[in-house]
C-alpha cells in the first residue's frame, strides 16, 4: 500500500509513500527494545553531538529545498516555510546545546542524621524505544520536536508522520542517517491508522509522543501499555483580552499574524477577541480591513501570506461553521467563503453566540472572532470557560491589567502585548485541560525522553 502526497493548493499529486506494514513495525520495535537493552552498545554522547551537528549543517545546505518541499506537500506560504525551516535547524542545534547544559546533580544526604556519610547524584539515561506520531502542519519543524530530542537522549525513535505531509519526515531522517546515526537508531513509519495504533500501544513502547487531534491523542492514551509514559500536544481555541484605549494599529497588525498564519492552521492560533464594547465596531472594521488585505492564493508565490487549507473537506467544515455563526447572529464583518475548493477568505466575525462551534470549538482555519465586553473579568470568566487552555495573551498599557491577566486567564503561557501564537522552540510549550499532556520545547521533550538516575554512596566510617 502507498500514500499519494498532494499539493494542497492545487491538489496536483507530488509523490507516492510505500507504507509500512505491521510484520516490518514489530520488526523494528523488537530491534529498538534491544538496542536500549544492550547499554555496551548505546550511543556516547560526543557521538550524538557529532551526529547531530552533522545534521544541521546538511539541513543549513539543503535550507532552500527544505523549505519548498514545505511549500509543496503543505500548502504553507513560501515566506513562512522558509521560517520553519530555520526553525528546524536551530531546534537541532538546541539538543546539541540542552546535552550540554544538561546532566545531573548532586543530592544532599546529610540533611538528617539517617543521610550522614551519604553522598547521592544523579545522571541522565535514555528511557527507551520512542514512538512518536506528528501532525501535518508543521511538517518539518513538528518531527524535529519529536526525534531530535529522542536521538539527543540515546532512544531509538520510529517516527509516524501525517500521510498528508510524510516528505521532510522522510528527508529529515534521511539526513539523519547520512549524517552517522545508524539507521536502526530512528526509523520512517508511515503507516496507516490501525497499525500506527497497534505500534502505539505495543508494550515495547517506552515513550509515546503525539501532536494531532484531541480526540485521537486521548483515545491512544487510554490505550497504552502499563508503564508507557506520554506527552501529547493538541489544539485550543485561543483568547486574547484587548484593554482599554491600547494603541490599535499595533494590535491588529499582532492579531493578523496570530490569526492567519497558516491560514490559522496553528493549535495556538488566534480565535476568540474579546474588545471593550465601546470600541467593538471600529475595531472589528479595522481588523476587518486588514484581513481584506491580506494576500491569498499559490503558497509557492513569495507575495502570498495565506495558502489553501490542508484538505478541500476542511475547506467546507470552516465555510459549514462560519455559516452556522452567521445564521445564528453573529455579525461577518469580511470574508467568509471560499474562494475555491482549496482556499477560504480570512474571515472576522463580530459578536458570534457562545453556543456556537466557532466559539466552542478550535476553528483550525482563518477566522477570529470577536467579542464586546463592558467587564474584563466577564471576558476573562469567557475565555477561561471552555475545556482547553493553551496559550492566551493580553494587550494592555497598564501593569496592573496585564498582571491580572497573566494570574487570571487559564493557559501555560500569558503573552503580553503579542499574539498567541507566539513561540521559540526553547520555550516550554504546553497544552492544559483537553489541551495537551505534558510539556514541550526542545529541553523539556530531551529530559521527558529520559530518566533522572540517582546513585547513592555509602561510605564506610573510617576506624577509630
Amino acid at each position: 500500500m502507498k500514500t499519494i502526497v498532494h499539493n494542497p493548493f492545487d491538489r496536483e499529486p507530488v509523490a507516492e509513500v510505500p507504507l509500512i506494514d505491521w510484520p516490518q513495525i514489530d520488526e523494528w520495535l523488537s530491534e529498538a527494545q534491544l538496542l536500549h537493552r544492550d547499554r555496551h552498545g548505546w550511543l556516547a554522547v560526543h557521538e550524538r553531538i557529532a551526529i547531530l551537528r552533522r545534521a544541521a549543517d546538511i539541513m543549513r545546505e539543503r535550507a532552500q529545498d527544505l523549505a519548498l518541499q514545505i511549500v509543496r506537500e503543505g500548502g504553507k506560504p513560501l515566506i513562512d516555510a522558509r521560517v520553519e525551516a530555520g526553525r528546524a535547524i536551530s531546534s537541532v542545534d538546541l539538543c546539541v546545546q540542552a546535552l550540554s547544559d544538561g546532566g545531573g546533580h548532586e543530592i544532599p544526604m546529610d540533611l538528617t542524621e539517617a543521610g550522614a556519610g551519604r553522598t547521592a547524584y544523579t545522571f541522565r539515561e535514555p528511557i527507551g524505544p520512542v514512538v512518536a506520531i506528528s501532525a501535518f502542519n508543521h511538517p518539518l519543524n513538528l518531527i524535529v520536536h519529536q526525534v531530535a530530542p529522542a536521538v539527543a537522549a540515546g532512544c531509538p525513535v520510529l517516527i509516524k508522520p501525517a500521510l498528508e505531509t510524510p516528505l521532510s519526515c522522510q528527508s529529515f531522517v534521511s539526513i539523519l542517517h547520512e549524517a552517522g546515526l545508524p539507521e536502526a537508531w530512528c526509523r520512517f513509519a508511515p503507516c496507516g491508522n490501525d497499525i500506527a495504533e497497534r505500534m502505539v500501544t505495543d508494550p515495547r513502547t517506552a515513550f509515546f509522543s503525539f501532536i494531532g487531534s484531541a480526540k485521537i491523542g486521548w483515545m491512544l492514551r487510554s490505550k497504552l501499555a502499563p508503564g508507557t509514559r506520554i506527552a501529547l500536544e493538541h489544539g485550543g481555541a485561543a483568547p486574547v483580552i484587548v484593554d482599554n484605549g491600547v494603541e490599535r494599529a499595533a494590535v491588529i497588525a499582532s492579531l493578523l499574524k496570530g490569526g492567519f498564519y497558516h491560514s490559522g492552521q496553528v493549535c495556538v492560533s488566534v480565535q476568540r477577541v474579546f474588545v471593550p464594547a465601546a470600541e467593538l465596531k471600529d475595531f472589528a472594521n479595522d481588523l476587518g480591513r486588514a484581513a481584506e488585505k491580506l494576500v491569498v492564493g499559490d503558497p509557492a508565490d513569495a507575495q502570498t501570506q495565506c495558502g489553501p487549507l490542508i484538505r478541500t473537506e476542511e475547506v467546507d467544515r470552516v465555510e459549514r461553521w462560519v455559516d452556522e455563526a452567521i445564521a445564528a447572529g453573529g455579525t461577518l464583518v469580511c470574508g467568509g467563503s471560499r474562494l475555491s475548493d482549496t482556499l477560504f477568505s480570512p474571515t472576522v466575525i463580530v459578536d458570534p453566540p457562545e453556543s456556537s462551534k466557532v466559539s466552542q470549538e478550535e476553528i483550525f482555519g482563518p477566522v477570529i472572532c470577536v467579542y464586546g465586553y463592558d467587564d474584563i473579568d466577564l471576558a476573562i470568566k469567557q475565555a477561561n470557560a471552555l475545556p482547553y487552555a493553551f496559550q492566551a495573551a493580553v494587550f494592555t498599557d497598564r501593569l496592573s491589567i496585564a498582571n491580572h491577566c497573566i494570574q487570571s486567564l487559564a493557559g501555560s503561557a500569558v503573552m503580553v502585548n503579542d499574539h498567541t501564537a507566539f513561540r521559540v522552540d526553547w520555550m516550554p510549550f504546553a497544552g492544559l485541560r483537553r489541551s495537551g499532556l505534558g510539556v514541550g520545547g526542545i529541553p523539556y521533550t530531551m529530559a521527558d525522553m529520559s530518566i533522572e538516575k540517582m546513585a547513592v554512596w555509602n561510605w564506610p566510617t573510617a576506624a577509630s
